[in-house]
């Protein structure tokens, strides 16, 4: 044991080893939300537990990052309607309300709506030169919503949700594209389609990511065009993601020949299936690759543009007032008279400047000779206006409001329980003859709700308006024993107010003839 403890610690591992270290936290980190959806699935209200949640998750991932495109992305209602059959084929028994639901929460938890900022974090650690372990936070999202052209709100897919379907994190774009289209033409000419089929849906994914990649330093520069490297790094991607784009173009129409005798030559039915999906997928990389080449064609322009528009733009006005940590807050804290000189002066610039009316001479020479206008003595006839009757959509009647009332009509010295209200209002419900009672529990429905609403009375309220009367309810600990309701058997009763109780006093006064 001495032997041990006399040995010198050993240094941390090298940054090369630190860093794969950190990429493989950073990959389970992004593996956390659809592990999560099925740990979470339990506080759903029904029976949940049959539906696999990362599963759909993934299918979730897949169909944003598919159906999004280079400006806009992918429209709410498709991918949830295109998730259905999958849901739907888990417990194809259920309704399809609740197979809806289940999409829809699924949705909602991969964007981690909720949230403050919608997005995840995980925290890990490094080693620093000194040895010294530091924590870190890694914020990430995988689904996000983004506006569109069109005032309508998308979803995109990031690059964590894309690495998380690939099976990959922080890879070099370029060189996973490049392997994936290397595996998928091997994969061909050996005639293993299924295999093919998964490396080109990698190789697709890959292109959507580099497309990503340039969205996202295009939307920047129009943002900010300091904020964005076009010395070096953003030439050095254009430059290199066209001739990624040239090599592909050859890459994928040499698959697509390979593809397409495979699909002809072959006599297996299985076989010529997915030889036509993946002549699908690959027309959609071609795609993917044309529309990513026309934007990086207009990277240029676009920068020369938003560097002339926001070198001679007008400076940006000063940051506004806090409202509430420069004004409400404080001015909450002081006494009525204090307060008033911080928002007097407030509002008093806060209107903004008044322009004083310039008066010409020749404006008042028309002024003053223009004879007046003749008006009518009642003004101008108003239009008739167009009245709707209102439906009456109460639930109570009001025959059962008077009756509910009635039976909490309590003398100030005689409470009861609620128990016995119910039970008296099951009876008088029956004795109803009314034709808008259609049931009998209405009624008893309506005093537990006038009940329930006594247990905070509003005092208050009810002492500026004058009442002489106020409801009240008490919870003394006693259970209800009701077939229709819960709870607590509270005690119901009136009290007097003092308002009520002082004029009072003051008649008796005037009556006896004794001084107030």
């Amino acid at each position: 044991m001495t032997a041990i403890a006399d040995q010198p610690t050993r240094p941390a591992p090298g940054p090369a080893a630190d860093e794969g270290l950190a990429r493989r936290l950073k990959a389970l980190a992004c593996t956390a939300p659809l592990h999560d959806l099925d740990s979470r699935k339990v506080n759903l209200a029904g029976e949940y537990a049959s539906y696999t949640m990362a599963e759909v998750g993934l299918a979730a991932i897949d169909l944003v990052t598919l159906n999004m495109d280079f400006d806009t992305g992918a429209d709410r209602d498709i991918v949830l309607g295109r998730l259905l059959p999958r849901i739907a084929a888990q417990n194809p028994g259920r309704a399809v309300a609740e197979h809806e639901r289940v999409a829809r929460w699924v949705l909602e938890s991969l964007i981690n709506v909720g949230s403050v900022d919608r997005g995840f974090r995980a925290v890990y650690g490094t080693f620093g030169p000194d040895g010294a372990y530091t924590r870190r936070d890694y914020d990430f999202k995988l689904i996000e919503e983004v506006p569109g052209q069109d005032g309508g709100v998308y979803l995109r897919t990031t690059d964590e949700a894309v690495n998380v379907l690939v099976g990959a994190l922080d890879t070099d774009v370029t060189s996973a594209q490049i392997a994936a289209e290397v595996k998928l033409e091997v994969l061909i000419r050996r005639g293993r389609l299924a295999d093919a089929q998964l490396a080109a849906e990698q190789a697709r994914y890959r292109t959507v990511q580099y497309a990503e990649t340039l969205r996202r330093a295009l939307e920047a520069t129009r943002r900010n065009v300091r904020a964005v490297d076009w010395m070096e790094t953003v030439p050095d991607l254009i430059d290199e993601a066209l001739d990624h784009i040239a090599d592909r173009y050859r890459h994928e129409n040499a698959i697509l020949t390979n593809i397409r005798r495979a699909r002809d030559e072959s006599v297996d039915g299985e076989h010529k299936r997915r030889a036509a999906e993946l002549v699908d997928i690959v027309k959609d990389c071609i795609r993917r690759h044309t529309q990513l080449q026309t934007r990086l064609l207009e990277a240029g322009p676009l920068f020369r543009a938003e560097q002339d528009r926001q070198a001679f733009a007008a400076p940006t006005a000063r940051s506004g007032i806090d409202l509430y940590g420069q004004l409400l807050a404080p001015v909450l804290t002081l006494p009525l008279g204090d307060a008033t000189r911080p928002t007097d002066a407030f509002f008093a610039r806060a209107t903004g400047l008044r322009t004083p009316v310039a008066v010409r001479v020749a404006d008042l020479v028309d002024l003053l000779l223009t004879p007046p206008v003749e008006r009518e003595h009642l003004g101008a006839e108003l239009p008739e206006p167009d009245l709707v009757a209102t439906p009456d959509d109460s639930r109570f009647s009001e025959a059962q409001l008077e009756a509910a009332l009635d039976l909490l009509d309590l003398p100030a010295d005689a409470p009861r329980r609620l128990s016995g209200l119910l039970a008296d209002a099951r009876r008088r419900a029956r004795d109803l003859d009314d034709e808008d009672d259609r049931d009998g529990d209405e009624l008893a429905y309506l005093v537990a709700l006038l009940a329930v609403h006594a247990a905070s009375p509003p005092v208050g309220t009810a002492y500026r308006q004058g009442e002489e009367r106020l409801l009240f309810a008490v919870d003394d600990g006693t259970r209800l024993d009701d077939p229709g309701f819960g709870g607590a058997d509270l005690i119901v009763g009136s009290a007097l107010l003092d308002a009520a109780g002082m004029a009072a006093d003051r008649k008796d006064a005037k009556g006896t003839g004794t001084a107030a």
